[in-house]
């Protein structure tokens, strides 16, 4: 299964490299925002791949990785880019 990860990437490569045997892919179809430096409010990110590792997520928005964190009602609050390659964001986990 591959949802909308990179190529050459499953989810059970995902799982191996975390360490964390829970990760899973989530829908797309929620809030998620980052936090802006300097600002009080918040910039909407459109993801087409978000992956949860427990309470925390890696949300991709055209390219770049975001981390962040999962909200109670389902929203993802990321504070940084991760860059755009998934091994290194998945190790900043």
């Amino acid at each position: 299964m591959n949802p909308g990860l990179p190529a050459g990437w499953t989810i059970e490569r995902v799982r191996a490299l975390s360490g964390d045997q829970r990760a899973v892919p989530l829908s797309v179809d929620r809030l998620v925002v980052v936090e802006v430096y300097g600002r009080s409010d918040y910039e909407s990110l459109r993801p087409d791949v978000i992956l949860a590792f427990g309470e925390l997520c890696l949300a991709r928005d055209d390219g770049e990785w975001f981390m962040g964190q999962l909200d109670d009602d389902g929203s993802v609050i990321c504070w940084a880019s991760y860059g755009s390659d998934l091994a290194e964001a998945i190790r900043g986990l």
